[in-house]
């Protein structure tokens, strides 16, 4: 069994986030039991009958065996047709209440860290300032809930966290049910 996992620069600990899990089910685009499957999301016209280890996603087999893509492109606006393919079909997603989406910093997709709660966030100032910005923008919260909805954030609702891989600057979005 391989303990080793590939390296992800847009989802750098799959683990963490709850997105590869330590199995003994068999891959179904290698058809090896690696120790290690994926978990989350994974967009295709195809069926397939069970999921992939982590290898399959990163040399982008299990993408291109099963015409899928294992992140929407929705928020990658900017970033080069590499970094597109790179996020979409070779690198794990995640789970999220609404569509899970990539942040892009520094003409950049960001890398994942994971869902937090305020406290997580409230120890990376920019990004609990960047989502306030944007929640104040789109309209969906007055000042005054505001604070109240960024507080219970881990509760009702929580954040998806990012890291620029360029600057090293924090980003996040709200997701809710």
């Amino acid at each position: 069994m391989t303990t080793d996992l590939p390296g992800f620069r847009y989802h750098p600990d799959p683990v963490a986030t709850g997105s590869v899990r330590k199995s003994a089910e068999t891959c179904a685009c290698c058809n090896r039991n690696t120790g290690w499957i994926y978990t989350a999301t994974f967009y295709t016209a195809r069926n397939v009958s069970g999921t992939f280890c982590p290898w399959c996603i990163a040399d982008g087999s299990a993408a291109e065996r099963f015409e899928g893509e294992f992140s929407d492109a929705y928020g990658l606006d900017g970033v080069s047709r590499e970094v597109m393919e790179q996020v979409t079909r070779r690198t794990p997603g995640f789970q999220a209440w609404q569509d899970p989406h990539w942040l892009v910093h520094c003409d950049d997709a960001a890398a994942f860290i994971g869902e937090v709660g305020y406290t997580e966030l409230a120890a990376h100032p920019e990004a609990l300032d960047q989502l306030r910005l944007e929640l104040r923008m789109d309209g969906r919260h007055d000042e005054s809930h505001l604070e109240i909805f960024l507080t219970h954030l881990g509760q009702e609702a929580s954040a998806m966290l990012f890291r620029c891989t360029v600057c090293g600057t924090h980003l996040a979005y709200a997701d809710a049910s």
